[in-house]
């Protein structure tokens, strides 16, 4: 794509950062779901339906997405970078859900501290992601979200893997082992998301400004 003034889009090229906002909105209200779900948990079970309808909405908004680039000509960026960040939001969403509905699924009775810590952490970074998103449009500097996201994300990782590596030390049942690590999977996968939402988002702010 050649290089051309920042910020000057046709409005159809608008509607493509529109969507992405709406998209970002979605991301942060799923894992601000999700973080009061655990917290609050097992009196919070309803929230599951909730975050599943949002789930949908995540679903919605990538196929309007992937729609407009197969109905139009013009991008406000490459192609392939829409695709990518459309890809990446929904994958946060979806693993978001995923992890809800494992609570239900597994019958958990109360979440583990561990749990608690990383729904947290996703809701941090979901945070910076949606602050991030609308600097697109004039191709800002973003790097004050991203190192965030990216820090969020490696404490992401050493909370799973110190949540892992309790699980098979304190002899508990090896179903509930099952269990848990699935949902430590399944939590880790949403931050690992988002930082790839982080990553995409840099690289089309370098490519564009």
């Amino acid at each position: 794509m050649p290089p051309r003034l920042t910020g000057v889009f046709a409005p159809d090229e608008r509607v493509y950062f529109e969507l992405f906002e709406e998209a970002g909105r979605n991301v942060l209200r799923t894992a601000e779901l999700l973080d009061t779900m655990l917290s609050d948990y097992p009196d919070s079970k309803h929230l599951a339906a909730e975050i599943k309808r949002h789930e949908s909405e995540g679903d919605r908004i990538t196929h309007d997405i992937i729609d407009r680039l197969n109905h139009s000509f013009e991008t406000p960026i490459d192609r392939e970078d829409v695709l990518a960040l459309a890809s990446a939001l929904d994958d946060t969403v979806d693993f978001t859900e995923e992890v809800a509905d494992y609570l239900g699924l597994y019958r958990i009775e109360a979440p583990m501290e561990q749990a608690l810590q990383l729904a947290s952490v996703l809701h941090a970074a979901a945070k910076e992601i949606a602050a991030a998103i609308p600097q697109l449009r004039s191709f800002r500097d973003i790097s004050r979200h991203t190192v965030e996201i990216n820090r969020l994300e490696n404490e992401g990782d050493q909370v799973t893997r110190g949540a892992v590596a309790s699980l098979f030390d304190t002899g508990i049942d090896p179903m509930v082992v099952i269990r848990w690590k699935d949902l430590y999977e399944r939590l880790e996968a949403a931050i690992d998301a988002t930082e790839r939402v982080a990553n995409i988002m840099e690289g089309i702010v370098i490519k564009n400004s």
